[in-house]
């Protein structure tokens, strides 16, 4: 099969011809039809987050399953199928209450830890795969369908890890990302008053056009003074920061207001300071939230499905072309998501 492999962190794609995965006891191999391609990804192929290499990248699929191995059930040739990005065991306590990313026996992640969807088949065990619901065209469509299972499910996990009210307003921090322009859309999706927060002012129109109803500059400073500015002083409800350095955290804990609530999901990972009184006389939260449950990437498919929400992907090309497209989400210049198209 054709696929995109790369040798080491920081190295150029090679376009290679590999041998075509055959599935073992447990495992099924699916056709990739698309692939998205988001930062998380780019942060392998950077070399900022450890993978096992040579390795195929790539876990956002919109594909087709073509075989099964023994004791697989579930899953049939000809179903249309993307993946759980955890190689979570399914077994153990966590993953059986339905807190997949809680999971105690974690092998890593699709793409990072086994080779991933920048191939014409994917190769997993048959439990992370995930049936697409009829009503979603993934060949018509395979680029918007494939990115769903991260771009729009992570973002819904946060409404409810956060909380988050009708009328209630919502700072998004890193708002022009992959992921943070899609936590916008579904923040207005959930009737919030969405704040956009990023250093990428020409980001703002395409926030805007998500469902932001007022920017933040970050690169002028002073964010949480603007927040509790456009909130006449009563400060965010909820901060969901998608950059997670310690500037960005601390901007979003001093602009919560009484029982707000922080929400962290990675990024840059760094300590931060926080005021313990805030916390106590506005019995304010902070958050972490990590990926989300297939429980929730069900929910985030069948809203696609009834047309509630549509993924923002802007920038679609063949599996060739996989170096072009990096190099856009390396410098940040893509717009929600781009994706590449393998057969």
């Amino acid at each position: 099969m054709k696929a995109m492999v790369l040798k080491g962190p920081n190295t150029p794609f090679v376009l290679e011809n590999v041998p075509d995965p055959t599935p073992g006891p447990g495992e099924a191999v699916a056709r990739v039809y698309a692939c998205g391609s988001g930062l998380t990804i780019q942060h392998v192929k950077a070399g900022r987050m450890p993978a096992k290499f040579p390795r195929i990248i790539g876990h956002e699929i919109a594909a087709e399953i073509v075989e099964v191995g023994t004791g697989v059930s579930g899953l049939k040739v000809g179903d249309g199928v993307t993946s759980y990005y955890y190689l979570n065991c399914g077994h153990c306590k966590w993953c059986l209450g339905n807190l997949e990313p809680l999971c105690e026996n974690s092998g890593g992640n699709v793409g990072r830890d086994c080779d991933g969807g920048y191939a014409e088949y994917i190769k997993l065990p048959a439990h992370l795969f995930v049936r697409l619901p009829e009503a979603l065209d993934y060949k018509k469509n395979p680029a918007e369908i494939g990115v769903i299972m991260d771009a729009i499910t992570t973002p819904y996990k946060v409404l409810s890890r956060a909380r988050v009210k009708a009328g209630e307003t919502v700072a998004v921090f890193g708002a022009g990302g992959g992921v943070g322009i899609h936590q916008v859309m579904m923040c207005h999706w959930a009737k919030a008053k969405v704040i956009a927060v990023d250093i990428a002012a020409d980001k703002f129109d395409a926030c805007r056009k998500a469902g932001a109803q007022e920017v933040v500059d970050a690169s002028k400073g002073n964010v949480a003074e603007a927040l509790l500015d456009l909130t006449n002083g009563e400060g965010v409800d909820v901060a969901i920061d998608y950059v997670s350095a310690q500037t960005t955290l601390e901007a979003g804990a001093k602009a919560l207001g009484r029982h707000g609530r922080l929400v962290t999901l990675g990024g840059a990972g760094a300590d931060f300071t926080v005021s313990s009184m805030d916390m106590l006389l506005k019995e304010q939260d902070l958050l972490g939230s990590r990926y989300a449950t297939r429980r929730e990437i069900y929910d985030a498919l069948d809203l696609v499905a009834k047309g509630e929400v549509w993924p923002i992907v802007t920038d679609i090309r063949p599996l060739e072309e996989a170096e072009a497209v990096h190099e856009r989400v390396e410098k940040g210049e893509v717009i929600g998501r781009a994706a590449l198209l393998i057969n």
